[in-house]
C-alpha cells in the first residue's frame, strides 16, 4: 500500500511539473509572439493620451525618449519621436504604420532621434502614403535629410522585396497660431519663443475634452496662456541641480554647464506653477530623469505650487482628459 501511495504521489508531482512547464512555455510563446506578430490598428473610444516615451535628452534605460500619442477612433497623432519610438508604439499595441501625423515641439535631438526609425519601420509595416510631419522652422530641411539618409538602403530593400518607392515625409512648417483637423480632433499650434530654437506646443480638442502637449523648458508665460483651461497638460519636469546644490551633493559638473542646462529645462516647481496658472485639471510630468527616484519626492515639490491632479508618467501610460 505504501508503494502505491508513493507511486501516486510521484505521478501527481510529474503531472504538476509538466503542467507548470507547459504553462511557462505558453506564457513565453505569448510574450515572444506579442513582439513580432502584426498588430491590428487600435481604436480609441474617446480622446486618449499615451505617454509612449517619458525620458528626456539623456540616456535612461528605464525610460524611452520623448514621444506622446494623442488619439481618437483610429486616428493617432504623435508628438515628438525620441529614442526607441517604434518599440514604444509596439509596447502600446499601436502599429507603427498607424500614426499618420507627427508633430515636433522643437528640433533639439531628443525629439528627433527616432525619425528614421518611425519613417522606415512604418513603411516596412505597410504605410505607403507619406508620413505627414509638422513642426517649427527647420522641419522641412530635417525631413529631407532623414529621407536622404534612409533612401539608399530603403530603395535597395524596396526593390528586393517589391515594396515600391522608399518612404518619405510630407513636411510643413508652422509658426504658431495655425489650426487643423486630424480625424475628429481639432489641433492647434502655439509658439513658444525665447529659446535656442523655434518651439511649439500643441492643443488637442475633441468634444468637450482637451489636452496640451509641450516639450520646452522656456516660454512659461506663453505656454500658460496657450494651455488656459485645458483638461490635461503634458509637460517636462526635470531636476537640474544649481551649481550650489551640485557642490553640496558632491556632483562634479561644470557650474556654467549646469546654469545653461537649467535655463533649457522646466523644474518641478515651474511645471506646477504653469499648470496652476493655466487652470489645468491634470498635470502629466514627462521628460523625467533621476534624481529623485520616488514619486512622492516629485509630488512633494510640485504640489506646493499646483493643487490639481499630478501624474508622474511611465512609458505606455494611457490617460483620458
Amino acid at each position: 500500500m505504501t508503494n502505491v501511495r508513493v507511486f501516486g504521489l510521484l505521478i501527481a508531482l510529474a503531472v504538476g511539473i509538466a503542467s507548470w512547464a507547459l504553462t511557462c512555455a505558453a506564457w513565453r510563446f505569448d510574450e515572444v509572439a506579442a513582439g513580432v506578430l502584426p498588430l491590428e490598428p487600435r481604436e480609441f473610444g474617446r480622446l486618449t493620451v499615451v505617454t509612449l516615451g517619458t525620458g528626456g535628452a539623456y540616456e535612461n534605460h528605464l525610460r524611452r525618449g520623448p514621444a506622446t500619442a494623442v488619439a481618437v477612433g483610429s486616428d493617432v497623432v504623435l508628438v515628438d519621436a525620441g529614442r526607441s519610438v517604434a518599440e514604444a508604439l509596439r509596447a502600446a499595441e499601436i502599429p507603427v504604420s498607424q500614426p499618420g501625423t507627427l508633430l515636433l515641439t522643437h528640433l533639439l535631438p531628443e525629439n528627433t532621434l527616432g525619425l528614421d526609425d518611425l519613417l522606415v519601420m512604418g513603411w516596412l509595416d505597410g504605410r505607403r502614403e507619406p508620413l505627414r510631419l509638422r513642426g517649427p522652422a527647420g522641419t522641412e530641411a530635417l525631413a529631407r535629410s532623414v529621407e536622404a539618409a534612409a533612401q539608399p538602403g530603403a530603395r535597395a530593400l524596396g526593390e528586393a522585396l517589391a515594396l515600391g518607392d522608399p518612404p518619405r515625409f510630407l513636411a510643413e512648417e508652422l509658426a504658431g497660431g495655425e489650426s487643423f483637423e486630424v480625424g475628429g480632433m481639432r489641433v492647434s499650434a502655439g509658439a513658444l519663443p525665447g529659446g535656442p530654437t523655434p518651439a511649439l506646443a500643441f492643443r488637442f480638442e475633441w468634444r468637450d475634452r482637451s489636452a496640451v502637449v509641450s516639450g520646452t523648458g522656456w516660454a512659461g508665460d506663453a505656454l500658460t496662456d496657450f494651455a488656459r483651461g485645458t483638461k490635461l497638460l503634458v509637460h517636462e519636469a526635470a531636476m537640474v541641480p544649481t551649481p550650489a546644490q551640485a557642490a553640496e551633493l558632491g556632483i562634479e559638473e561644470d557650474p556654467d554647464r549646469l546654469s545653461r542646462e537649467g535655463a533649457l529645462r522646466t523644474s518641478f516647481e515651474q511645471a506646477g506653477d504653469i499648470a496652476r496658472r493655466a487652470g489645468a485639471e491634470t498635470l502629466v510630468l514627462v521628460r523625467l530623469r533621476p534624481p529623485p527616484v520616488y514619486d512622492l519626492q516629485v509630488t512633494t515639490l510640485v504640489d506646493d505650487h499646483y493643487p490639481g491632479r499630478i501624474v508622474i508618467a511611465s512609458d505606455g501610460d494611457e490617460l483620458t482628459p
